[in-house]
């Protein structure tokens, strides 16, 4: 164990070491929010890269690759799919160059859709973030069991965010992202070949579980676990549903995070913003591909002890119980379990700091304090990433599932705000009314899907669905129906996206 306790000191001296090295470029807010616009191609693939893949691929993923095999990949894809469409986003957002996801609400619609955006990124993004805790407090708990609860390692792994968060905003945490990429990227693609050639190959793998692993929908089912009716054999029409459950949330937040798009807005140039897209979508196909393909291993390896009944931990118990023997295997083995804690603590960066950003410049700048010095804006950032962060930790101390926690956080996301977002660019006859309502509706269907009132007054077959088709069908209602009814925004609102068709 002393190697792994080497292993993840190490990481947190070096994360550590790049923060306090940033933060003495930050001096203005554009420094601290979008790292003064400065981020080359490069360093956008690895902080994209890092941003995206944490507890909810590494934990959540990992979970239901254990349990369902490669039909987990459903969730990554959804991602795969956003990106493909980002690649022709990414210089339009670069072009419009603010701050944050609520500035382009303001913009294109109206300060109404910018406070309700702010709301929505904060449920999604705390939740988000939250995850992460729970996950860094997993991994410490596995490498420290009789002296680190899976609780105490929450705390702990808030308090590492935390600070490194708050040092130095944007800058540290794209600059940190590199290192983390270049870790977990080695790290991963290396161990699953030796994991798979240690077990017996595929062929082993194969043997030791069930078909349905290795098919498109595998034995998916709903999330809820409600059979509902027989509408295809076998109940295939149950698996391709719970299919499109993970991947949707996955495909809209993809499109509309804003955590991409602040990235967009630091970019150096359009033509940055478009390389790094084209790098994150290589870099997150592999290594999301690479993860399940580890939990399905691991699960062969490992199909009953405490990793069964904990299956998000497979990633890090497979890094700390199948890379034995030999000091090299060891060392693999620690840097597996390293890099998986590394991404875990860049992701809760990531969504610590993005709604941050917003309660400082959607909300303190905007309406509190406009001529605020850069001393003030900066001062009042870092205390919003503590405060954000006491929050999260919070909902992390009272939620065990990764992946229920996950598809909620998406799901807001997903239909608060990724329709909005997307006609923004797209649709000039959306309405500020429409966008303030499909915001609104969005959210609230999300948040009280899972009520009492809901599971009373709603038959089974729709309550006890995950809220992603309501919240989102609710959304685009919405935002379609009162467009059309209401008149079309003035020139004024679509100047700023007169390049968007």
């Amino acid at each position: 164990m002393n190697l792994y306790a080497v292993t993840l000191a190490l990481i947190v001296l070096t994360l550590l070491t790049v923060s306090l090295t940033r933060l003495g470029k930050v001096h203005t807010r554009a420094d601290y929010l979008v790292a003064g616009r400065s981020l080359p191609a490069f360093v956008l693939v690895f902080t994209l890269l890092s941003s995206w893949i944490g507890s909810g691929s590494l934990l959540g993923g990992a979970e239901n690759a254990y349990k369902h095999g490669f039909a987990a990949l459903w969730q990554p894809a959804g991602g795969w799919a956003g990106l493909a469409l980002i690649y022709f986003i990414a210089p339009r957002a670069r072009r419009f160059a603010q701050y944050t996801i609520p500035d382009l609400l303001e913009v294109r619609y109206n300060q109404t859709a910018r406070v309700l955006g702010v709301i929505a990124i904060l449920f999604t993004y705390t939740a988000i973030t939250s995850y992460q805790f729970i996950g860094g407090g997993d991994i410490l708990h596995l490498i420290f069991p009789t002296s680190i609860t899976a609780i105490h390692g929450r705390y702990l792994i808030a308090a590492f965010v935390i600070l490194f968060t708050a040092i130095a905003g944007m800058s540290s945490v794209a600059y940190m992202d590199v290192a983390i990429g270049l870790l977990a990227t080695f790290t991963l693609c290396a161990a699953l070949p030796v994991l798979l050639h240690n077990f017996g190959g595929w062929a082993a793998v194969r043997a030791a579980l069930p078909a349905t692993h290795f098919q498109l929908f595998g034995d998916l089912h709903p999330f809820n676990s409600y059979p509902g009716p027989n509408l295809l054999p076998d109940g295939t029409h149950e698996r391709i549903s719970s299919a499109l459950e993970i991947f949707l949330p996955t495909c809209l937040l993809m499109l509309g995070n804003q955590s991409m798009y602040q990235k967009f807005f630091s970019a150096r140039s359009e033509k940055d913003a478009s390389r790094a897209v084209a790098g994150w979508i290589v870099g997150t196909v592999i290594l999301e591909t690479v993860i399940v393909a580890l939990a399905v291993v691991g699960s062969a390896i490992f199909p009953t002890g405490d990793v069964h009944d904990h299956p998000r931990e497979i990633l890090a118990y497979t890094g700390l119980h199948a890379f034995t023997g030999s000091s090299p295997l060891m060392l693999l083995g620690a840097l597996l379990v390293g890099a998986i804690f590394a991404k875990i603590v860049s992701t809760a960066n990531n969504y610590l700091f993005s709604p941050a950003a917003n309660l400082v410049n959607d909300i303190f700048v905007r309406y509190l304090k406009p001529r605020a010095s850069n001393k003030e804006i900066l001062l009042v950032s870092r205390l919003m990433v503590v405060l954000l962060g006491l929050w999260a930790l919070y909902q992390g101390l009272h939620t065990e599932s990764v992946l229920k926690k996950s598809l909620y956080a998406y799901t807001i996301y997903s239909a608060a705000l990724t329709p909005v977002i997307l006609a923004a660019f797209y649709w000039r006859r959306a309405t500020a009314s429409a966008a303030v309502a499909s915001i609104f509706t969005g959210t609230f269907v999300t948040v009280f899907w899972d009520s009492a009132f809901i599971h009373a007054n709603l038959p089974a077959i729709l309550a006890n669905r995950d809220a992603i088709f309501p919240a989102l069908l609710a959304s685009l209602v919405c935002l379609v129906t009162v467009s059309l009814l209401t008149p079309p925004p003035t020139e004024s609102h679509l100047r700023a996206f007169a390049d968007s068709p």
